[in-house]
């Protein structure tokens, strides 16, 4: 029988990107400062501003083409080994660097089998999912639905000539 795969296996690099990118900059210096403390990351390249182009896919062909590029920090840190890369959209703050910085430690430490707070990382990804419901439900109060309003509409336009004598 295969041993059962560790949480961090199951996790994903997408998924994990995703709940990093979202994570405020505090809780991300907290998950970094804990590896920290036990192990000593090298910076193999800090935390530097570049270019990278935005791909997206055409709904109607589904073919993939470049919107054009953005600004973003790249970072990539060795741990006893075992490299991690974080790549951050900047948005202009300050913390942007330290947060691509902390972004890329905790891939690292990931990446090799250290990170043993995963539960934070869990919780993390269960309040921006409730935010993101909660967010959703007040866009949801402002919709229009067409159909009741086509419905009340009537189909002949000869009901209004009567109307109007």
């Amino acid at each position: 029988m295969p041993p059962a795969k560790k949480e961090h296996e199951k996790m994903g690099k997408r998924r994990l990107t995703r709940i990093l990118a979202k994570a405020d900059s505090r809780e991300l210096a907290a998950l970094s400062a804990d590896i920290q403390k036990t192990h000593q990351p090298i910076i193999v390249k800090g935390p530097e501003k570049t270019l990278a182009m935005i791909k997206l896919r055409e709904p109607v062909n589904q073919s993939l083409f470049y919107l054009g590029e953005t600004i973003v920090h790249e970072a990539v840190v060795e741990i006893e080994g075992t490299q991690g890369i974080a790549v951050l959209m900047c948005s202009g703050r300050e913390s942007d660097a330290t947060r691509t910085l902390d972004m890329a430690i905790i891939d690292a430490a990931i990446n090799k089998g250290i990170l043993t707070d995963m539960d934070t990382l869990l919780e993390l990804e269960r309040q921006q999912n409730d935010q993101v419901m909660r967010e959703n439900a007040l866009h949801l109060k402002t919709m229009v639905n067409f159909e009741s309003m086509d419905q009340v509409a009537p189909s002949d336009l000869n009901a209004f000539k009567g109307d109007a004598k």
